[in-house]
């Protein structure tokens, strides 16, 4: 060792670019940023920014033989299967940002199922949390008990508990599954991936609750839903997937019915003051970590108040603030991708997946500097 770890720009399909040092500490989206542009990282990128002691660079070089070897086969396959364009034709890129995610989640999913089960969300957790992964398992049933709490949903046989519900982003049902067993309710999920639509049949199934789960595999921005079908509308985690929020809202709020509740759970960057831009090294941030998981541009969750507010004339809203409440989460996810099992896994998921592991330390990152939050809002449609 030189002291310099250089990657090689070839391994990653990205344009060629100067190779400047770049110290974490100055830029905290250095790390995918540097890697995948063949940049250097100095000695002092080894510093520890995840929870339990996991350094980024640690990570990111545990993780980076078996990244190596996927993009890789990924290209090789990609070379093979490329017939020669007809002269004078040059192939462009077609594949639209819903297109994009339910690839990454077909290839995903599996991996996220064979180590963590049917919850794809933050866990919940109080103040100095240590646990093992079953521990954590179960912290993520609690962030929807929390949630639910928070929000004001009664309790079940209670007037106004649900009797319908969507789940917008199911995964793979785990939330879907919770909620039906919690209030006897009926509920239906969408997301764009058949992967996880088919995943969530099999849970559902074997839980003997197959009949009052459903899942489709449907845009959440053009809902096959008729307007006032749903008492609850419940989104955890898949709001920063979406490209346009005031058109997210407003669908979720077409479907629901007068007097129900909209529950949005999702990431979001800080709060901004008036005027106020995230600084460079944010975006550059959040620009990484996008590019990995397929988001378009990020908000604040007061930006999504602003939404129901005025677009959409809701009542009760609330937000809130819980990133104190799931920062031990991604150090627990990248722990489990160092283990063998998850090397396996990862192996099984594909490029694509990896690229998503690889970029899990500044997900960690973001909530440790405050650039990313995790945002709560709950509402009402006029009755």
């Amino acid at each position: 060792m030189t002291g310099l770890w250089t990657v090689a720009p070839a391994a990653w399909a990205l344009p060629p670019v100067a190779a400047p040092q770049l110290h974490l500490k100055d830029d905290p989206g250095s790390l995918a940023a540097g890697l995948a542009k063949g940049c250097r990282l100095s000695p002092a990128a080894a510093e520890t920014h995840a929870s339990g002691g996991i350094t980024l660079l640690g990570a990111v070089a545990a993780l980076l033989p078996i990244g190596l070897g996927l993009r890789a086969a990924a290209r090789r396959n990609r070379r093979s299967n490329v017939r020669p364009a007809a002269a004078g034709v040059r192939r462009q890129a077609t594949e639209t940002l819903q297109e994009g995610i339910a690839k990454f989640y077909n290839a995903s999913t599996g991996v996220w199922v064979d180590i963590w089960g049917e919850h794809l969300h933050h866990g919940y957790y109080p103040e100095g949390f240590k646990g093992t992964l079953a521990q954590h398992q179960a912290a993520q049933v609690d962030m929807i008990e929390k949630v639910l709490e928070w929000s004001g949903v009664p309790e079940s046989g209670s007037p106004g508990a649900p009797k319908s519900v969507l789940d917008v982003g199911c995964g793979v049902g785990g939330s879907s599954r919770h909620i039906q067993r919690k209030y006897g309710c009926v509920t239906t999920g969408i997301t764009l991936s058949q992967k996880q639509r088919d995943q969530a049949d099999i849970f559902s199934k074997a839980s003997g609750q197959f009949d009052s789960c459903s899942f489709k595999v449907e845009d959440a921005l053009k809902m096959p839903f008729a307007d006032n079908s749903f008492d609850l509308i419940w989104s955890l985690e898949s709001g920063e997937h979406m490209p346009r929020k005031p058109e997210f809202m407003a669908e979720m709020h077409r479907v629901c019915k007068p007097g129900g509740r909209i529950i949005l759970v999702t990431w979001v960057h800080r709060e901004l003051l008036e005027g106020e831009e995230l600084k460079p090294r944010e975006q550059r941030l959040l620009d990484s970590i996008s590019k990995a998981y397929y988001l378009p541009a990020w908000c604040s969750i007061s930006d999504y108040a602003k939404i129901a507010k005025d677009n959409l004339g809701m009542d009760g809203i609330r937000v809130d603030d819980w990133t104190e409440r799931i920062k031990p989460f991604w150090g627990a996810v990248i722990r489990s991708a160092l283990k063998p099992s998850g090397w396996l896994a990862l192996l099984r998921g594909g490029w694509q997946t990896f690229r998503g592991a690889l970029v899990m330390p500044l997900m960690a990152r973001g909530y440790t500097i405050g650039t990313i939050k995790f945002g709560l809002l709950t509402a009402t449609k006029k009755p």
